[in-house]
């Protein structure tokens, strides 16, 4: 298989790109990125500053496409700049990737995803699988996150401070491993479910992961 990943270099996408270079059943990996990542037999890294540019002239066969495309408000800067990350790549990189023979796709939403929400990042990224739906996909795995444990390059203060709490909280809201996610978003594309549209919500992203 010719897999696209889009945010390798993020919490969630390094931990999937180590299981993809990993599975022998993977022939290519395709992982645009701003900064390059460590060589390896399997992997086509084209670095550019404009993901949506790069994914533009994109022309190569692809099977299954992976997005872990994801920042904040505070690190974006703006409200726009953080929608573009996570509404308008998501959606336009998935087009792109459709166009070119894809037949799953599989994305990092988020827990309490909703287009009717107040707060922007809910909102939005309810709006973008929304957007996702009306793509003429085969099959479209979206995995809904509580809060995201790992080792980040710069890790969040309020992350660092929440997250003793999220540990404590019920199954639905307890924070996970990106380790856990990455894992089943390879498994869920593996063996896809026997319907288009299938929705990972954070509690059950463990045992989909150890099954």
């Amino acid at each position: 298989m010719k897999i696209l990943l889009l945010g390798a270099t993020g919490l969630v996408g390094s931990e999937l790109l180590k299981l993809l270079e990993q599975d022998s059943g993977i022939s290519k990996i395709y992982a645009p990125t701003r900064r390059p990542l460590p060589p390896s037999e399997k992997l086509v890294n084209p670095v550019a500053d404009d993901l949506c540019a790069t994914m533009a002239t994109w022309t190569t066969p692809i099977d299954i496409a992976f997005c872990c495309l994801g920042t904040t408000r505070k690190d974006a800067g703006s409200d726009a700049a953080f929608r573009y990350v996570d509404y308008t790549l998501v959606v336009e990189c998935g087009s792109v990737a459709l166009k070119n023979g894809c037949q799953h796709y599989s994305v990092v939403s988020a827990l309490g995803a909703n287009p009717q929400s107040s707060f922007l990042y809910s909102r939005t990224k309810g709006e973008m699988e929304k957007a996702l739906e009306l793509q003429a996909w085969q099959h479209l795995t979206i995995v809904r996150p509580s809060m995201l444990q790992g080792d980040r390059p710069k890790p969040r203060l309020l992350e660092q401070i929440s997250e003793p709490i999220f540990k404590l909280l019920p199954e639905k809201w307890k924070a996970v491993e990106a380790s856990a996610v990455a894992m089943a978003m390879l498994k869920s594309a593996r063996n896809p479910a026997p319907y288009r549209l299938q929705i990972i919500e954070s509690e059950q992203i463990q045992k989909y992961s150890q099954s």
